[in-house]
């Protein structure tokens, strides 16, 4: 990795990675019936999130996001290297955890939480798998401003996900504290049994 990084707008840059991520939001509209879908709002709402959790959140959305998007224009993939083979490896893997989120997501009751699928390994896989995909391009670009982003991203979600988590155990109540106590917060750590700890 360099410590300038490379801006040199191209075909084989970063955004292809990028509109494959954002575009694979829609796979479910395809699939799910119109009243399914209709349904399902929970994917584009925040929980009322206090002054330090919302400025967090809408940073990482409003910020960070387009940060990444627009940067990835100038940012060439490291073709014919390990950095893209691994690179590409943890991208596609980030992918396969949208996208079933996003079907969890749609096809699951209003009145429940979401319990099935990707939300059996973690509780936020939705925010992993974009903190996943940051580091998928990332490495395949051998960006350490994509992956200083990543960390950023994933550092101010840990931050405002302990006020959704006590939101969302207002909204179902013992429902989702059960389901708490038996699922890690992120991918890979052990569960917690309050939603204060990690």
């Amino acid at each position: 990795m360099l410590l300038t990084p490379a801006f040199e707008i191209g075909i084989w840059n970063a955004w292809i990675l990028q509109v494959v991520f954002y575009l694979s939001m829609f796979i479910p509209d395809f699939f799910l019936d119109k009243e399914t879908r209709k349904k399902s709002k929970r994917m584009s709402q925040f929980p009322p999130f206090k002054k330090k959790e919302k400025v967090l959140a809408i940073s990482t959305h409003a910020i960070i996001m387009p940060a990444v998007l627009i940067y990835s224009i100038f940012l060439p993939l490291k073709t014919g290297t390990a950095w893209l083979y691994a690179g590409l490896t943890i991208f596609a893997f980030s992918l396969a955890i949208s996208i079933v989120t996003l079907f969890n997501i749609a096809s699951a009751p209003a009145d429940k939480p979401v319990t099935k699928g990707a939300y059996k390994i973690s509780r936020h896989p939705m925010y992993f798998s974009a903190f996943l995909m940051f580091i998928g391009v990332g490495i395949s670009c051998a960006s350490w401003v994509v992956l200083l982003l990543a960390v950023i991203w994933i550092v101010f979600w840990r931050i405002a996900v302990p006020a959704e988590e006590q939101f969302l155990i207002e909204l179902y109540g013992e429902n989702y504290r059960d389901y708490m106590s038996r699922t890690p917060r992120w991918i890979g750590i052990p569960k917690s049994s309050t939603f204060t700890s990690s």
